[in-house]
């Protein structure tokens, strides 16, 4: 049985190993301005996104879901015309009505797919999942690149489907962004209220710099630490004493919103690879999709992992 995975552009994992893996990506379109950029993971196009600082100056970006006919499209002429079952991750249903778009698409295909199929040369029936990541930016990743390794492990598709039911809830995505009234601003638009006025500008007066957690369908700070460099390095050490004490998935995924090259950079990411390297766990690095660009600002940076710590340690 040939078994694929489906995401949005806001699972934050590199090109490389989405084509490698032939993971198919439904794009999100994100105007700023007069500008629409897509965004479907390509590397290039992120990297211009990011260079040109056009969050930085317009806090009016809109994004917009790929409709249902957009997904029963990429349904039609990708998944079904490609796998025989089709697991799809998206972001969480309270963030986006992605989930909403695609579960609708999934079950409007049901009569159509077999001319899509027979047209590939495939014979038999194709079923599909949609399922809610519960997490955003990295975590989101790890969550897709467990699953894809369970698939390249050989493992028939029900246990596939149980064993990532189990890891959603301990699927973790941290970030740091570095100017919290840039999200408070984003906040306000979209009618979100976890970021309050007062906390943005005391936060921007004295330096400091949320550590964001995005599990369970709940995105909430589990510190606050002066200075981005010294968070991002806490973030960083937390993650580090998440791998010691063992992860549920041996894969860690750092995604931002900038070159990617600069989160080699970063304080606390040297130690942070070795440990991961010491426990043979896979370390993929990635920008961070436009849509978490956007909704975080440029210079955020975020880590995912799959454990049962739940306490933050850093």
């Amino acid at each position: 049985m040939r078994i694929g995975l489906v995401v949005d552009s806001g699972c934050d994992l590199p090109k490389d190993f989405i084509d490698a893996n032939n993971i198919l990506v439904m794009p999100v379109p994100i105007r700023i301005g007069k500008e629409i950029y897509v965004d479907d993971r390509d590397p290039q196009r992120a990297r211009e996104f990011y260079s040109r600082h056009e969050v930085d100056k317009n806090h009016d970006a809109e994004t917009a879901p790929p409709s249902v006919e957009q997904i029963r499209t990429l349904f039609l002429e990708k998944a079904a015309s490609t796998f025989d079952f089709a697991l799809v991750q998206t972001v969480p249903k309270s963030r986006s009505p992605i989930f909403d778009n695609a579960s609708e698409a999934a079950h409007s295909i049901l009569s159509d797919y077999k001319k899509y199929r027979a047209a590939a040369g495939l014979e038999g029936p194709f079923r599909i999942r949609v399922s809610d990541s519960q997490t955003l930016f990295a975590g989101q990743g790890v969550l897709a690149a467990e699953t894809i390794r369970l698939i390249n492990e050989g493992m028939k598709v029900g246990d596939i489907r149980q064993r990532i039911n189990d890891l959603t809830p301990r699927t973790t995505g941290y970030a740091v962004v570095p100017d919290l009234y840039y999200v408070h601003k984003r906040a306000r638009k979209k009618g979100d209220k976890s970021v309050g006025f007062m906390g943005a500008m005391m936060g921007a007066a004295l330096d400091i710099k949320p550590i964001l957690c995005a599990r369970q369908d709940q995105t909430f700070p589990v510190a606050k630490v002066r200075g981005f460099e010294q968070a991002v390095e806490t973030m960083f050490r937390h993650a580090c004493k998440c791998i010691e004490q063992g992860l549920l998935a041996p894969i860690v995924c750092v995604s931002y919103a900038g070159d990617t090259d600069a989160v080699y950079q970063m304080p606390g990411f040297e130690t942070f690879k070795a440990c991961a390297e010491k426990h043979d766990i896979e370390l993929l690095v990635s920008h961070m999709g436009l849509t978490g660009g956007v909704n975080i600002g440029p210079g955020a940076i975020s880590v995912g992992l799959i454990s049962d710590q739940e306490k933050f340690t850093g």
